[in-house]
């Protein structure tokens, strides 16, 4: 059976691609979200990047979604870490 090593790898490892970079630290940003790299190599739509705008209804939205996240989905040690990247995150979106 050919291919048979390479069980578990997938079609994209064996035609070879790889993961997209959105999924892998370089397609992520250090000071928290996705670079650019990142959000091109997204195939479910087309992102953007963070905005600051106090206005902008994208803004409002996301820090609504990711306050609910961190409050319910992240453990205590997790949401009071400053380098965590759900805190990074809020801090770049300005929430």
């Amino acid at each position: 059976m050919p291919g048979a090593a390479l069980r578990g790898y997938g079609r994209a490892y064996m035609n070879g691609g790889g993961s997209a970079a959105w999924t892998r630290k370089e397609g992520k940003a250090e000071s928290g979200g996705l670079n650019q790299k990142g959000r091109d190599s997204y195939k479910g739509g087309t992102l953007k990047a963070p905005t600051k705008s106090k206005t902008n209804p994208r803004r409002k939205s996301f820090c609504a979604r990711m306050g609910g996240m961190k409050k319910k989905l992240t453990s205590s040690k997790t949401a009071n870490d400053p380098n965590s990247r759900i805190n990074k995150a809020l801090r770049k979106w300005d929430c």
